[in-house]
C-alpha cells in the first residue's frame, strides 16, 4: 500500500513522535537516525532533510514532547478560580505522584543536555517556561491577598526543584518513598512557600 503524502508539518510531527518513542526505548545516547527512519519505514535521508543532524532531531523531539504538558499546565493555571487552587492543581498534576507523563524521557534529556548544547538550550527554555508560569500565578495570589510570598520567583524555583528531585527518586528507585508521604511533602512545601498553615500532616 502506498504511503499517504503528508504535509511538511505533518511529516515533521510524525518524525518527532517516532523520535520520542525511540528515545524512551533506547535512550538519547543510543538512538540513531536509522532507528527513527526504520520505525516509520522511511529513508535516513528523509529524516536528515527535515532536521539536518541527530542533535537537531533530538532537541526538536523534546520540544515536541513538552508542548502537551505546557498546554495542560497553562490550562490549569488559567482556570477561573483562586490562585491557590490553580497552584495546587498544577503542582499535584506535575508531581511524580500525579498524572503528568514522561518523567523517564525528561530524565534522559537532562542527562544528555550536559553534553549536547542544542538540547541544553531547548530543555533550559522549557524549564524557564514552567517556572515563569508558576511565578506568575504566585504573584497573582500575593497581589490578591490570598497568601504571603516575598519572592515568587524563588518560590517557583524551590518548588520545581523539589518536584524534579522527587521525580528522579520515584523513576530511578520506585518505592523508595511511599507515594502518600511524597504527596504530603509536596503539599507541605507549597503551604510553606505560600505562608499557609499545613493542610495535612506530613506522614504517610
Amino acid at each position: 500500500m502506498a504511503r499517504v503524502r503528508l504535509s511538511v508539518a505533518e511529516r515533521r510531527a510524525e518524525l518527532l513522535s517516532a523520535t520520542v518513542e525511540q528515545i524512551e526505548v533506547r535512550g538519547v545516547a543510543a538512538v540513531r537516525i536509522a532507528d527513527v527512519a526504520a520505525a516509520l519505514g522511511v529513508s535516513n535521508a528523509l529524516v536528515l532533510y527535515h532536521f539536518s543532524t541527530k542533535e537537531n532531531l533530538v532537541a526538536a523531539a523534546f520540544a515536541h514532547a513538552a508542548e502537551g504538558d505546557l498546554a495542560h499546565l497553562r490550562a490549569l493555571l488559567g482556570r477561573r478560580t483562586t490562585a491557590e487552587r490553580r497552584l495546587r492543581a498544577a503542582v499535584r498534576w506535575y508531581a511524580p505522584t500525579g498524572q503528568a507523563k514522561g518523567w523517564r524521557l525528561w530524565i534522559e534529556g537532562w542527562s544528555a543536555a550536559l553534553r549536547e548544547p542544542t538540547l541544553r538550550t531547548v530543555t533550559r527554555d522549557l524549564d524557564q517556561q514552567w517556572k515563569a508560569a508558576i511565578t506568575e500565578v504566585i504573584a497573582e495570589g500575593v497581589a490578591a491577598g490570598e497568601f504571603r510570598c516575598p519572592d515568587p520567583q524563588g518560590a517557583a524555583l524551590r518548588l520545581t526543584a523539589l518536584l524534579d528531585g522527587l521525580a528522579v527518586q520515584q523513576t530511578a528507585y520506585e518505592g523508595t518513598v511511599p507515594r502518600g508521604r511524597m504527596r504530603a511533602w509536596v503539599d507541605e512545601a507549597l503551604d510553606r512557600e505560600l505562608g499557609l498553615v499545613p493542610a495535612r500532616p506530613t506522614t504517610a
